[in-house]
This record gives structure tokens, sequence and C-alpha cells, in this order.
């Protein structure tokens, strides 16, 4: 007799739980890669999909004597 769906569903078991071990791990280093944003007055840094209103809530709250675009020259567009 063939191999019959047990085996398929089996096999298809563990070829899922391989892909899923490679890929596990910690997030920490794409995340350092996406922060890629960065305030040119104290050099902290934000997330790539950081938007304009959190770069001026930055700007406001830490460094009220600087204009915003000193902090994040990218928003002059």
């Amino acid at each position: 007799m063939g191999g019959g769906n047990g085996q398929k569903a089996k096999m298809a078991r563990e070829r899922n739980m391989e892909k899923q071990k490679a890929a596990k791990g910690s997030q920490l280093e794409s995340n350092k890669k996406a922060m890629s944003i960065q305030c040119k007055v104290c050099m902290q840094t934000f997330i790539c999909t950081t938007t304009e209103v959190k770069c001026r809530e930055h700007a406001e709250a830490k460094h009220p004597k600087s204009d915003v675009f000193t902090c994040f020259p990218h928003l002059k567009k």
C-alpha cells in the first residue's frame, strides 16, 4: 500500500518545523538596522517608520531652543 495522507502530513510538519527553526532568533539586530532617523542635536536614533509628528514632538520636548529642521534636516522637503 502507498504512503497515504498521514505520511504526507507528517512530512509537511517536519518541513515546516525546519523552516521555523531557521527563522527564530532575536530581532534586535534587524531593529538596530531600522534605526535610520537621527536627531542631529542629541544624536538619538529613531526607527525608519517614525512619522514627522513624532520628530516634531521630540524636537519641541527635548530641544525647545532649536528649530525642528535643525534636529531633522530631512523634514525640509
